[in-house]
């Protein structure tokens, strides 16, 4: 009789663990859920570069000055 009463109490402990355990894992896996969507909100939320800078300039001509002398090249070929 007393070894009865002794292995009844051993089932209930070892239920009482493994309904704790399994509480334990689903609060971590809820507690990592939940930090894994607020790093995906974070990474949602940052700005976003265009990758491209577009700057327009305008270039006014240099002047244009009179050449100081002029060359003239002939070339001749021999067939």
């Amino acid at each position: 009789m007393l070894e009865q009463t002794r292995g009844r109490d051993r089932d209930r402990r070892s239920r009482r663990e493994h309904v704790g355990r399994v509480l334990l894992i689903l609060v971590g896996l809820g507690l990592a859920f939940a930090v894994g969507l607020a790093f995906a909100q974070t990474l949602d939320d940052r700005p976003h570069s265009s990758g491209a800078e577009t700057n327009v300039r305008t270039l006014t001509p240099l002047p244009q000055e009179a050449p100081v002398r002029t060359v003239t090249v002939t070339v001749t070929t021999t067939p």
